[in-house]
């Protein structure tokens, strides 16, 4: 469990106060049931996928040469 400070206005602050004696909950309760309302509110949309692909540098030139010959060389695909 987290915790944080919040600042409320008087009046709100007073009616929390009212509400938690009301219910005979702390007012920690009282916020935590609050909060939880809210955010069922609001749909929880799942994350968006987002794709990666291996970052690429192009250095103006050809550096890479044809190893050939070699078994890895066959499993390589070149690109021109």
């Amino acid at each position: 469990m987290k915790r944080t400070q919040i600042q409320f206005p008087d009046l709100l602050y007073r009616r929390l106060k009212e509400v938690a004696a009301q219910e005979d909950w702390s007012l920690a309760e009282v916020m935590r049931k609050a909060a939880e309302q809210f955010v069922a509110r609001f749909p929880q949309t799942p994350p968006q996928a987002v794709g990666w692909s291996f970052p690429t540098l192009d250095c103006g030139g050809e550096f890479l040469e044809v190893p050939e010959g070699r078994a890895e060389a066959d499993a390589i695909v070149w690109e021109s």
